[in-house]
Formats: structure tokens, C-alpha cells, sequence
């Protein structure tokens, strides 16, 4: 057996031993007595009667060990600005932060919601709450008024933090019209608004509103230890979308969030304490929570916190950064490589990246031929990892720091310690154990530490949603299809919601994605299936090729399209072969890469494609609509 199956193993047979090791990677301020109490399946409490903080771990033990070292590194191509905190000076700036939500009511136990860009107050912030014991809930800066409000009605806060704006590729966001609109609309009022002026969009301030920058002035020597919370206390909730339109808020513990960073920087990234991390994410989704903000403090590296796009002022902008900061570990999503590919490998080669010895890709299954250009164009180790926002980090990657394995393309890797990862038969609840037997993927229980510990406020939706939906079986499904190969490498297929049925032959649109992928002029595509009157589902693609001249007629779309064909049929077999494919300039995706598959099936299918608010670039869709 190797070296790593021989942990993951001892991972699942000897769980408290195995975690009560990986505790001792964060500080307790009281040991926990029970390392796991799952007497109540499927709601694990991890690290039972221990006290710590995740403040603490992120900042403070740092403090006495390297005041001066960078902790966190703000760069805004948005608003040309740059700045560097050392752990003395984000210490400082924390407590600050502390002080003022303290002043303003906050109590241990209460919700702030934060709705602001990625600049430094927000990870102050972020901060501050866990210091003082209050549970954050961090809302995609720019989100849209009714869904801001629904959020805010089923997280209470005590206090909202915001700023006047944001910035998307130099075009300024204003926040606070948005925020006083969700207000307006919310059940729930907070007391107050504390507001960071960026002076990029002037407001009309309410009674409500408190000036950052004022209050902060009042504390600005203030000092406000850590309050020691208990490991299973909550930390914070983060909204993920649901199959209803009421926010689904995933609840994550203290001491197993911690614990589970603090292992994962060492197993899985090996960021060790004095380098630098670079996740090209946002605070408003879970990667930001846990690679911007938690995870990389805790392991004493510098963080670095970007406001900006992958392409401006041009496409090497990311590159520069990691030679100007000696940037040792990268993350980011496969469709930001996917923009990226569209540019010349010179924007890339222009840099000195010998700091950086890995890029880990999530978000998203990544497709062979993205992760073999830019494991080429970098000449780096180029690691894939899948999770979700529910499980807080990664249920399947490569653990290097255990033992060094070869990436696959195409593959996240194996399953990580901690997780007791199933394939199985949908109709069944059967176990396939043998390779290439498409299942869903699942996991028995517990979850790991870090793992969401319920819905928020909802226990019952935690069980139904998570807990049932394989038959005979109290699994946790992923709602993902898998496949595992001969030598134990998964396989992600797609949404089990998003198999194309066609004339009963079921297809990942994954799959067809990643062949047409293959083909050297695309740059980027999205399958999804329509409803078909002879086929029950045809699969449609919409593709962005690398050189618009191909297409620049009928002739040549007609062309390339027949060469599409050919390349599914060869890879696939013509039963995969899409209805049509489609020339766009751009695909509809969130602000943080992922694309928008569902909208673009209701375009198609002549529905209404629900809320748009978090779309990038709403012409996307439109040149869809027009184009079907």
C-alpha cells in the first residue's frame, strides 16, 4: 500500500487518532476531550470541549513570531493602488476593526453581513468577527438588492459593513444604493451600517450609517483579546444556491474549520510560514473564505488580496505579481486560464516565476487541454482539486505533502484524508468498486472537520437536501457524477442534474465539453441539453473560438462546426454529438468564473433564466438569446 492510502486509510479507520494529531497544527487555549461525537448521524461535533479562535491562529500566535513579515498584500489594478500589512500591522488593524463592531452593539453569537470589495477592510473584518465571537456572512460585493435582502432577512445581523463601491475593469460598482435598496426590502432592519468611503461613488448617508474612518480614529489603540470559543461553536455562514429560491446558508464550525486549514496547507499545498499565497478568488465565495483570508494566515505565509481582472492593463498582470512578490503558491479557477489561453504565452514567459513551484485550479472541472497549455506555458506542477462550498476544502486533489503523485489531466485526483468517498449507483444506493463505473459521487459519514455543520436555522433541510436523495442509503451526495480509474484517479462528469438524456443514451455534458474542447481553435465552451420533441434532449454548444477570422463568415462557421462534429464523433461516438454548435464572443458567467450553464439552458428552452445579478457580462446572454 502506499505511503498516501496508508493515511487515508488511517483517516477512516482510526478517525480520532488520526484528528487528534492534526490538532496539535492549530493553538487550543483548551484541548478538546472528544475529537469526534457523531451519536447524532448525520451532525458530526468535531474537537468536543476544546476552546480556541480562529483570529488567533490566523494572526496573533504570528505576531510574537514575525511581526515584521508581510501578512497581507492588497494590489488594485482597479484603482491603481498597492499595499503591504506585516502581521504587527494587520494585528493592529484587526483589533481595530474589533473595536468598532464592539462600540456599535456586536455580541458574541451575533451575525454581521459583510457586502463589500476585495479590499482590505473586508478581510479586517472578516477577522475581527472571529476575534470577538461573532459569526460573519459574507455576501458577493454587488450582489442584487433582493437577493441581498432575502440573505440579510435569514442572517439577523446586528450590523451590516459596506463600502460606497466597487470596481469591475475600471468601470466603478456603486454598493451603497444597492445595499439601502436591500434594506428597504428586508424584514429584517439591522441597527446599523458601518461604511467603508472609498470616495469612488458619492452616497446619501442615513441615520443608520457610521463612517469607518471616524469611529476608527476612536480606537485606534484599542486592544481586544480573542474571545476562546468553543471548537463546535459556528464561525460563519456562507449562502450557496439552491434548488428553491430560499438562500441556503452553509453553518461552519470554529475549532474543525481551523484544524482542517491548518491540514490542508501542509498535506495538500505546502505553503510553509514566510511565503506567499495568491488565491485570484473572491471573499465572497468560499475559496475566498478559506485560501484568501483563513487559510494561508494560519499557516504564517502572505496572502495576497487582488482587486482586478486576469487581463488588465494586460494578460500577464497576474504573472507580474508573482515576480514581484515572490508569490510561492497560486490559485485560481479553470476559467480564468481558459481567458487567459485566448492571449499569447509571451504575457506569461515575460516573467520571472521562479518563486512558484504550484498552480492549484478549482471552481469547476478542468478540461485536458486548458490544464495542458498552462502546465506548458508555466513549466510549473499544475494540481487540480474538487470541493464545494459546503465541504469548506478539498474532497478530492493530490496530497503532495504526504507523497508526491502525478497529476492526470482531466482528474482532481484521489480522495483526501477525512473523506470516505463512494461512487454509487443512483437507482440502487449499490457501491461500484470496480474502475470506470460511472456513480455518484458521495460520502459516508461524518463529513470531516471543516465540513458545513447544517443549514443555517434549518437542520431538516441539512438531512433532505444532503443526507437522502440516494435510496436505502444516509450518505452525503455531492450531486456530482464520477468515474474512478484503474489506479484510483476520480473522475468528475458533470452535475447529477445536468446528464444530457438523449434518445435515452445519458452524457455528461462534461464530457462533450471536453471534446470539443480538443480542438485547437476553441477556447472556451459550454454544453448544455435542450428539450427535444423526437430526442426527450439534444446537446447544444456554444463555443469561443481563439481566432474570430475562422468564423468571420457563414462558410467558415459552417466549416469549423462540421470540424466539431468530427472531433465529438471521434472522441465520443456520434450519439454525443451536439444539435448545434454556436459562435459566441463570450460565455455568461458569475463574476467569479463560473459559467452560468442553467441560464443559457433556459435561454434555450425559451424560459426565464432566474436571477442574472451575479452575471459579468449580461451581452453573453443576450447574444444567445438572439443566436437560438
Amino acid at each position: 500500500m502506499s505511503r498516501y492510502a496508508d493515511f487515508h486509510r488511517r483517516s477512516i479507520e482510526d478517525r480520532d487518532g488520526f484528528w487528534r494529531e492534526q490538532a496539535a497544527l492549530i493553538d487550543w487555549h483548551k484541548p478538546p476531550q472528544t475529537i469526534c461525537d457523531y451519536s447524532k448521524p448525520p451532525f458530526a461535533k468535531w474537537f468536543v470541549g476544546g476552546e480556541t479562535n480562529l483570529c488567533h491562529n490566523a494572526v496573533d500566535r504570528h505576531v510574537a513570531m514575525r511581526p515584521e513579515q508581510s501578512a497581507l498584500i492588497w494590489v488594485s489594478t482597479e484603482v491603481g493602488q498597492e499595499r503591504v500589512y506585516n502581521f504587527r500591522e494587520l494585528h493592529a488593524e484587526v483589533q481595530r476593526m474589533a473595536a468598532c463592531l464592539l462600540a456599535l452593539g456586536v455580541k458574541q453569537g451575533d451575525r454581521v453581513l459583510i457586502y463589500m470589495p476585495m479590499i482590505p477592510e473586508a478581510a479586517f473584518a472578516m477577522l475581527a468577527c472571529a476575534r470577538i465571537g461573532a459569526i460573519h456572512s459574507v455576501v458577493f460585493g454587488g450582489f442584487a438588492s433582493n437577493s441581498l435582502a432575502s440573505r440579510i432577512d435569514d442572517a439577523t445581523p446586528t450590523v451590516v459593513v459596506s463600502a460606497d463601491a466597487g470596481s469591475r475593469s475600471g468601470k466603478v460598482v456603486p454598493y451603497k444604493p444597492l445595499l439601502d435598496e436591500a434594506l428597504r426590502l428586508s424584514t429584517h432592519k439591522p441597527k446599523t451600517v458601518l461604511m467603508v468611503d472609498r470616495g469612488l461613488a458619492p452616497f446619501e448617508r442615513s441615520s443608520r450609517d457610521v463612517d469607518y474612518a471616524t469611529l476608527r480614529e476612536k480606537h485606534l489603540n484599542d486592544k481586544v483579546p480573542c474571545a476562546w470559543l468553543r471548537a463546535t461553536d459556528p464561525s460563519y455562514t456562507l449562502y450557496t444556491s439552491g434548488t428553491t429560491g430560499k438562500p441556503k446558508g452553509v453553518q461552519r464550525d470554529t475549532g474543525g474549520y481551523a484544524v482542517a486549514l491548518a491540514a490542508s496547507m501542509k498535506h495538500i499545498f505546502q505553503g510553509k510560514a514566510g511565503e506567499t499565497f495568491f488565491s485570484a478568488s473572491d471573499i465572497g465565495w468560499v475559496v475566498g473564505h478559506s485560501y484568501i483570508i483563513y487559510g494561508p494566515l494560519i499557516a504564517g505565509m502572505a496572502t495576497l488580496m487582488y482587486e482586478g481582472l486576469p487581463v488588465r492593463p494586460d494578460a500577464g498582470i497576474w504573472w507580474s505579481l508573482v515576480e514581484k512578490y515572490k508569490v510561492n503558491l497560486m490559485f485560481t479557477a479553470p476559467t480564468a486560464v481558459r481567458v487567459l489561453k485566448k492571449h499569447d504565452e509571451s504575457f506569461i514567459r515575460g516573467h520571472d516565476l521562479g518563486s512558484l513551484r504550484a498552480l492549484f485550479l478549482a471552481g469547476e472541472p478542468l478540461d485536458e487541454p486548458t490544464a495542458t497549455w498552462i502546465a506548458k506555458a508555466l513549466g510549473k506542477p499544475v494540481i487540480d482539486n474538487y470541493w464545494q462550498t459546503e465541504t469548506g476544502w478539498p474532497i478530492l486533489t493530490i496530497a503532495n505533502g504526504i507523497e508526491k503523485a502525478k497529476s492526470k489531466f482531466g482528474s482532481p485526483g484521489f480522495a483526501m484524508y477525512g473523506y470516505d468517498v463512494k461512487l454509487l449507483n443512483e437507482a440502487t444506493g449499490d457501491e461500484l468498486t470496480g474502475a470506470n463505473q460511472k456513480g455518484v459521487l458521495a460520502v459516508e459519514g461524518p463529513l470531516p472537520p471543516g465540513c458545513m455543520q447544517t443549514v443555517w436555522g434549518d437542520d431538516e433541510r441539512f438531512v433532505k437536501t444532503y443526507w437522502t436523495t440516494v435510496p436505502g442509503r444516509m450518505v452525503y451526495s455531492t450531486f456530482d457524477w464520477g468515474i474512478r480509474d484503474e489506479d484510483g484517479y476520480y473522475f468528475i462528469l458533470g452535475r447529477t442534474d445536468d446528464v444530457i438524456n438523449v434518445a435515452g443514451h445519458r452524457l455528461g455534458t462534461r464530457e462533450i465539453e471536453e471534446s470539443i474542447s480538443s480542438h485547437p481553435a476553441v477556447a472556451e465552451v459550454a454544453v448544455v441539453g435542450v428539450a427535444d420533441a423526437l430526442k426527450g434532449q439534444v446537446a447544444m454548444a456554444f463555443a469561443v473560438v481563439r481566432d474570430a477570422s475562422l468564423i468571420a463568415d457563414d462558410a467558415g462557421k459552417l466549416k469549423l462546426e462540421g470540424e466539431i462534429m468530427k472531433t465529438v464523433d471521434h472522441g465520443l461516438g456520434a450519439v454525443a454529438r451536439p444539435a448545434r454548435v454556436r459562435f459566441v464572443t463570450g460565455l455568461p458567467k458569475t463574476r467569479s468564473g463560473k459559467l452560468l450553464r442553467r441560464a443559457i439552458q433556459a435561454v434555450c428552452e425559451g424560459r426565464d433564466p432566474g436571477d442574472l445579478t451575479t452575471i459579468e457580462d449580461p451581452t453573453a446572454l443576450q447574444q444567445i438569446r438572439d443566436l437560438v
